[in-house]
């Protein structure tokens, strides 16, 4: 089975091609619409041999353990990254899930033609003391008409991480002014939260689950669970850690026993929460990711995101929906908790990636009463709520999210066909939108179909012990999933 006729070479490749032969090593491509028709591999590796002398410069200097490759971003065109080898791959990585509108968009490149944009750009403000005039238009007309419903206030951050963990302050924040209600600041709280000690620096906790990745900052390393390697010899707070549901596939071949799965899991929700309140650490909120990523690409049912809104509701923890790698589109909705139809919004929900800078929304009771709580010098970056602010309209005005179904289901019905027909490699197809992943039999498997893909042009990637996952741009269409198809298929029958 083929999906695409790819031994029908498309013009503009064939162009490609000639102009290889007659010595180009490579063409530009600034649009979308200019974009490569298929991958091109030039190397017999990957890296090839000027990413392999780049690497060795920047080792001199830095860690160079994670890079794969160097990238020719001036090349480099709508869901097509292009390294200084002069290999093209069809991204369907883009950056962990970074890249809405795909490499170059021409709206995008067109944004810092304007005076007022640059000047924007270059003088970028310590928002929290010195914004701009500007400022509060922007975030009403930009950001908050993104908000999740029910959320009607946002703090602006730099990046995943940092929201995290400034949003578990605002939670530790909201937990203590419950407690102490209408009564002031004692001398005590004031000289003891300065030595560490309580009650000023109180004895609460963050509950997080197994397979979660919230960032490598302190307090949210305290609630990654997913390697080791990005925990291994830094101190953790002790706070509470429940297991995600772990569900078998196909989904409703299986509804009896997942649901099983769900109640235990939120049973172990509501046991930790009272065992770490009677240890002194009550638990001040809880944080999830809708789908676990980095951990494997792991999903819970609307029903278990159900349960577990009501359990934060009983025992008065707050519920923070963490959507750094989830919010923007991908899953079919902006927000992937819309998928879930909770009786109430979340308390807290966390952005970066996609929407350029990072932050959270949520409601009037997280604001804190007094000054610097929740601060840092820049508080976002307004150079990038302009570019969030013309992707924004581009996804309106082509409708990405429509795309982002039809492609996803291309996508995801194509996996599911390798999955039968290759049973021994592949299983456990899942996912929404074009948010997807499937599982190999093993690690080694796995990283063995990951660099194999890589190698005939698509560039993908590994998440917890043996899933591939497909994390593609908004602009990624119907003939970009049969690309990905069948190279995987010939990468399967390789195996």
């Amino acid at each position: 089975m083929r999906f695409l006729g790819l031994n029908k070479l498309p013009i503009a490749q064939a162009h490609l091609r000639a102009l290889n032969n007659a010595g180009v090593n490579s063409v530009k491509f600034y649009s979308a619409t200019a974009e490569p028709k298929e991958p091109v591999v030039r190397t017999k590796t990957i890296p090839g041999p000027k990413s392999v002398e780049l690497n060795k410069k920047l080792g001199e200097i830095q860690s160079t353990g994670s890079i794969q490759y160097f990238a020719d971003y001036e090349k480099s065109s709508g869901n097509y990254i292009q390294d200084v080898d002069g290999n093209v791959l069809l991204d369907v990585y883009t950056q962990i899930s970074s890249v809405p509108l795909g490499y170059n968009h021409p709206r995008l490149l067109n944004l810092f033609k304007d005076d007022k944009n640059i000047k924007t750009l270059v003088n970028r403000p310590a928002l929290g003391v010195f914004p701009g005039k500007e400022w509060p238009d922007k975030l009403q007309s930009i950001l908050l008409q993104v908000a999740p419903k029910g959320l009607n206030k946002i703090t602006t951050m730099m990046c995943g991480s940092c929201s995290n963990e400034n949003a578990f302050k605002s939670i530790f924040i909201w937990y203590q002014n419950k407690v102490r209600g209408t009564a002031k600041l004692t001398e005590e709280e004031i000289c003891s939260c300065m030595v560490n000690m309580p009650p000023g620096a109180p004895e609460l906790s963050i509950l997080s689950f197994k397979g979660a990745f919230h960032g490598r900052t302190l307090g949210a390393l305290s609630t990654t669970h997913s390697k080791y390697i990005h925990k291994l010899d830094v101190p953790s707070f002790d706070w509470p850690i429940a297991s995600f549901p772990q569900y078998k596939y196909p989904l409703e071949e299986n509804v009896a026993e997942n649901k099983k799965e769900d109640e235990k899991c939120l049973a172990e929700v509501a046991d930790l929460i009272e065992v770490y309140k009677k240890k002194g650490k009550p638990v001040a909120g809880v944080i999830i990711e809708p789908i676990q990523s980095e951990g494997g690409d792991n999903e819970a049912s609307p029903e278990f995101f159900q349960g577990l809104q009501r359990i934060c509701k009983q025992n008065g923890s707050a519920l923070l929906i963490d959507e750094v790698q989830t919010g923007g589109g991908s899953t079919g909705k902006f927000w992937c908790h819309e998928h879930f139809n909770l009786e109430s919004p979340p308390d807290v929900v966390t952005f970066s990636k996609k929407l350029q800078l990072g932050g959270y929304f949520h409601n009037d009771d997280f604001v804190p009463k007094e000054p610097y709580r929740i601060f840092n010098t820049w508080m976002g970056d307004p150079g990038k709520v302009i570019i969030l602010e013309e992707i924004l309209k581009v996804i309106k005005e082509e409708k990405l999210m429509g795309n982002v179904a039809s492609a996803g289901k291309v996508l995801k019905d194509g996996l599911l066909s390798l999955e039968k027909e290759f049973p021994n490699l592949l299983n456990s197809t899942r996912g929404r939108g074009t948010y997807l992943a499937v599982n190999s039999v093993n690690g080694k498997v796995r990283d063995s179909i990951v660099a194999n893909l890589k190698l005939n042009g698509i560039q993908t990637g590994g998440c917890g012990e043996n899933a591939i996952r497909f994390r593609p741009a908004l602009v990624f269409k119907e003939h970009h999933a049969n690309i990905v198809l069948d190279r995987f298929r010939k990468v399967l029958k390789s195996l």
